[in-house]
């Protein structure tokens, strides 16, 4: 999802977003406040563009073909990340390029949009097994061609579908993903996953397959979880086994929902993301559905989130340093240039470039590349590679949930946009956990996973928290007035009761389920 930018702090005004006649969207660095004739760099934002519509950018000379090409009905567009030849570098990148970039995400409130996420498991109807790929590929195409999306290709494989700003993609392990468009209300957010589910449902109905809302696979072994023919993927199932034991469940058997939004200045992001890390724990509990592994409860109640405990701890956790006084968009700069690189993309190519950093890259110190400079497109790209609870991008991703059913893929966005997109919420929050110290904040972090809504912390237990945090986020989406509160229900439904969905799949495990798991594939199939 590409949310951009148009106002912002003092780092924001150092970019201008320029249209062309075709609405397509061109980034200037204005950093050193050059004239458009002397600019140090330009780059075309692919993700914006689509070829659909036929026409080409002639003011930027940009062929259209360059990037896709007309089959029949569908277009196929290159797969993601695009390549180099997207981007025109004069110069050298800095780092004070890679800090514009992340502020060129500040936005003024009115343009603050909602991107939402979802990951869900394909299984076959009969067997419960896994989607192969052979079917995952008969869904896409199925899809492309019942309700016209565009193809996503990589060498001869489709690997994820576009149509305007939503998109549908792999995971390592097949799971479904669909990437929502920037909304400005919960009401079409909730829109958009019910078309996307009728969409899906419909070609996988027919094919004998069903989808699984669910944070972790509770039947099958990695083994028995099918690859995705995805280049990226094969260097990071290599590399995972050597920075934590639980990476390679992270790819193949998790599944999560996610919102991403907007900030309009580099203080408003600092304040969005302290509330989003300290209350992610209270996220994970709410929405924690992933209690089995391999037939068997795994003893939490999100193993989604107990996984990342102990994935790469070079890319993952609550990042302390967000809270520090000096906190701000070059600090998070300076965190991802050390964060160890997983690739590059050149020629429609994965280069191994693991246990190497941006750092050394932006030096031209790549053994892998030798002599050779980033671009932003591979910033980009290396930004998409760290998975921290909350993580920014031109925009902050709220990442501590398990994925689940439809009524909860809705309550998700609800309780963040709630939290952060109305001024008093978020105020609230941030004096609610001001003197949360680092140890506390770890603490929820590590036992919330097992013990959900029933973890003690201070002088209760993390429910009583959720319940004033939940009528926070109730009274900012009646402030913003678009009568969005009802989609909070499912939330409300467990702090009342104090009981985890993943505690009531447990319930029913040891009762009416006769201890064993595949009702589950019913219980929560979309």
């Amino acid at each position: 999802m590409a949310l951009i930018s148009q106002t912002g702090s003092s780092y924001c005004s150092q970019m201008e977003m320029i249209r062309s006649k075709t609405g397509h969207t061109v980034m200037f660095n204005m950093a050193s406040n050059l004239e458009a004739s002397k600019m140090k760099e330009s780059f075309v934002s692919l993700s914006s563009l689509s070829c659909s519509s036929g026409k080409t950018t002639n003011s930027l000379h940009l062929d259209c073909a360059r990037f896709g090409c007309r089959r029949g009905q569908g277009v196929i567009v290159a797969a993601s990340p695009p390549t180099e030849d997207a981007v025109v570098a004069a110069e050298p990148l800095t780092k004070e390029d890679l800090v514009a970039y992340l502020a060129s995400g500040c936005k003024a409130k009115e343009k603050w949009r909602i991107g939402t996420e979802h990951e869900k498991f394909g299984f076959e109807v009969g067997s419960l097994r896994p989607m192969k790929y052979e079917q995952i590929s008969e869904l896409l195409y199925g899809i492309a061609e019942r309700f016209d999306w565009d193809k996503v290709m990589e060498d001869d494989y489709i690997i994820g579908l576009k149509q305007g700003k939503q998109s549908i993609s792999l995971e390592p392990g097949g799971q479904f993903e669909l990437s929502g468009a920037p909304l400005e209300t919960l009401h079409q957010t909730c829109a958009e996953v019910n078309s996307h589910l009728y969409q899906v449902k419909a070609v996988a109905e027919e094919m004998g397959i069903g989808f699984l809302g669910i944070g972790f696979q509770p039947k099958w072994a990695i083994k028995d979880i099918p690859v995705m023919p995805k280049g990226r993927y094969e260097i990071m199932r290599n590399y995972m086994p050597k920075v934590g034991s639980l990476g390679l469940d992270m790819m193949f058997r998790t599944c999560t929902v996610q919102v991403n939004l907007d900030f309009s200045s580099e203080a408003d992001m600092i304040r969005k993301f302290r509330a989003g890390l300290a209350l992610q724990p209270i996220a994970t509990a709410l929405f924690a559905n992933s209690p089995f592994t391999e037939g068997k409860p795994n003893g939490f109640l999100s193993m989604r989130s107990h996984i990342w405990t102990d994935t790469d701890k070079d890319r993952t956790g609550m990042l302390p340093f967000v809270f520090d006084d000096s906190f701000g968009f070059e600090q998070y700069v300076d965190y991802a240039l050390d964060v160890p690189m997983y690739f590059v993309y050149r020629k429609k190519k994965y280069i191994d470039c693991t246990g190497m950093t941006f750092r050394d890259f932006l030096a031209g110190k790549l053994p892998c590349l030798p002599g050779e400079l980033p671009t932003l497109n591979d910033w980009e790209n290396h930004l998409t590679t760290i998975f921290p609870e909350v993580r920014l991008k031109r925009y902050l991703e709220m990442r501590g949930a398990d994925g689940g059913p439809w009524r909860r893929l809705c309550a998700l966005p609800a309780f963040w946009v709630g939290l952060l997109y109305d001024e008093v919420s978020l105020q609230n929050v941030l004096d609610m956990t001001a003197d949360w110290t680092p140890e506390e904040r770890q603490m929820l972090r590590n036992k919330v996973p097992k013990t959900g809504l029933k973890t003690p912390f201070r002088d209760g237990f993390l429910r009583h928290v959720a319940e004033d945090v939940l009528k926070l986020a109730k009274d900012g989406l009646e402030r913003r007035g678009y009568k969005e509160s009802g989609f909070l229900n499912a939330v409300s439904e467990v702090v009342g009761t104090g009981v985890t969905p993943a505690e009531k799949l447990l319930d029913l495990y040891n009762g009416k389920w006769g201890q064993s798991v595949d009702p589950v594939f019913e219980e929560l199939l979309y």
